[in-house]
């Protein structure tokens, strides 16, 4: 580990006090493997993040295993991690998906959305209007049975096929989202395009069209090292609730550009140096991730589980 009393805390003006990490390792990560993680595993990983001090961990989808054959055992693992005092949202697709949750007594779920037609062809073989018709019914009957949910939305920030995104398309789609019912939104930037400057302005522009900060996470990927200086830009702005992946597994599976999820532990380090309380014990979290790395088979793109670790992994 690296020197005590390091990163030295020096808070900002103007920045939340504290920050809810949505971990999304043990679904958006390892749903991304060449080859089906052994469930054991899985369940171990989300135990050791319980474990670790995060409160909201992403345990899987219950999309069909055609699509995502990484989490087709999701009726299995579920059951071995329910009784964790921790929030466990997990990914429907449509209907049948969320049957296939409320059965096994989830109480969170998340529907995936798209911010372009492109994305939602290739990622839903739907049209956008289409996508969002199909996740009506599902958000009602999941808010009927007083469940929770979240809506991503992914290709906020650009679009492989497409380019730059407008503003008002993604803010369309939030109000959607939000008028189904949708909870709590998550802003993709599903290949890593976004910069500061970027952030704020959709913030602000969702703001103005009535989706309030409040109710606004984001998730963003580190292909051109923007993440966390996105990640402090949309803090400054208010927002309180940071999608992170362990480790940093992750990426789109069709998003062939997409590098990984911005990693859990350098969030921390980064919160902690500006006295934003988390709740994550970091060393806890270095640990866990260096464990999933032996799992896997390879190393941590984790800078500060490197750095923490000091193991050349």
């Amino acid at each position: 580990m690296t020197a005590e009393g390091l990163p030295m805390t020096v808070p900002a003006q103007d920045l939340p006090a504290r920050v809810r990490i949505h971990e999304v390792g043990a679904r958006d990560g390892l749903q991304n493997e060449k080859s089906a993680v052994p469930t054991e595993v899985k369940a171990e990983f989300i135990r050791r993040l319980a474990d670790a001090g995060l409160t909201t961990i992403e345990a899987t989808s219950f999309v069909h295993p055609k699509w995502v054959p990484q989490l087709a055992d999701a009726e299995d693992l579920f059951p071995q991690v329910a009784d964790l005092p921790v929030a466990l949202p997990v990914l429907v697709p449509n209907q049948r998906g969320l049957d296939r949750a409320l059965a096994l007594g989830a109480r969170r779920v998340a529907v995936f959305a798209s911010a372009t037609e492109s994305f939602a062809k290739a990622n839903l073989n739907r049209t956008l209007d289409e996508s969002l018709a199909v996740f009506e019914p599902v958000v009602r009957r999941a808010k009927d049975e007083g469940v929770r949910v979240r809506g991503y939305v992914s290709m906020c920030f650009g679009d492989p096929w497409e380019g730059a995104v407008p503003l008002h398309q993604v803010v369309r789609v939030c109000r959607a989202l939000r008028d189904m019912g949708c909870d709590e939104l998550s802003l993709g930037d599903t290949i890593g395009v976004a910069t500061p400057g970027h952030v704020l302005e959709l913030l602000s522009l969702l703001n103005e069209e009535g989706v309030p900060t409040n109710v606004l996470g984001v998730h963003f990927h580190d292909t051109y090292g923007q993440a966390l200086a996105n990640t402090y830009a949309a803090l400054e702005h208010g927002v309180t609730t940071v999608d992170a992946s362990a480790g940093g597994l992750g990426g789109c599976p069709y998003a062939k550009s997409a590098t990984g999820n911005l990693a859990t532990e350098d969030l921390v380090w980064m919160l902690q140096g500006l006295g934003v309380d988390t709740g994550v014990d970091l060393g806890r979290l270095v640990a866990t991730s260096v464990w999933m790395a032996e799992q896997l088979g390879r190393p941590s793109p984790s800078r500060t589980v490197r750095a923490l670790s000091h193991k050349d992994q």
